[in-house]
């Protein structure tokens, strides 16, 4: 397979990936007291959503890198 089809079908891959799951989420753990033996901490949940204009621009570009490389054969 060539580069530009490879490349072509991750960005596919990403495109729907992103408009399924709209984003991701990760979790950190902050500490607010650290007296000793004493520890109070909390965690703190955070989303990163992912635009669905960013997901049709992967889509799109796939698609056409994918179109590329099977032009080129």
């Amino acid at each position: 397979m060539k580069p530009a089809t490879i490349i072509g079908i991750v960005l596919i891959l990403l495109g729907i990936i992103g408009f399924a799951t709209g984003g991701f989420s990760f979790t950190h753990q902050h500490k607010d007291v650290d007296a000793g033996p004493i520890q109070i901490s909390h965690d703190k949940k955070e989303t990163v959503p992912i635009s669905p204009i960013l997901s049709t621009i992967a889509l799109v570009a796939g698609v056409g890198l994918v179109a590329v490389g099977a032009k080129s054969r």
